[in-house]
């Protein structure tokens, strides 16, 4: 057995619009045909990677539970956030490996920013 990579994850989401407002709009998630499978959702991507939103709500999401995005510069990545009125936690390093901050979704899901170093 080989595995290729991470096709997707899959989050579960209060209100997908809002979500959407957030993964497409300010974040630049590409918007993808999704099939009507008779509940609300959407799916993502960035890179080669995809996030599908259903829009099922199943009580709060686990905190320390998150994915994280590939990113070239999370101080970057934070000032956007904060000037759209989000918050974001101080990039912190860890030495030799990788600079990462979090913020959370408008469903409270966990989501980390990673500058690999």
């Amino acid at each position: 057995m080989q595995l290729q990579g991470i096709h997707h994850v899959s989050i579960n989401v209060k209100d997908v619009d809002a979500a959407l407002g957030f993964y497409v709009e300010l974040l630049g998630m590409e918007l993808l045909d999704r099939p009507n499978f008779g509940f609300p959702g959407a799916w993502m991507r960035a890179g080669e990677q995809e996030v599908h939103l259903l829009g099922a709500h199943s009580g709060p999401p686990l905190k320390e539970q998150h994915f994280a995005f590939k990113v070239a510069d999370v101080d970057e990545v934070k000032a956007a956030l904060e000037a759209a009125g989000r918050s974001c936690s101080k990039p912190l390093e860890i030495a030799g490996v990788c600079r990462q901050a979090f913020t959370h979704d408008p469903s409270g899901n966990l989501v980390e920013f990673n500058q690999r170093l």
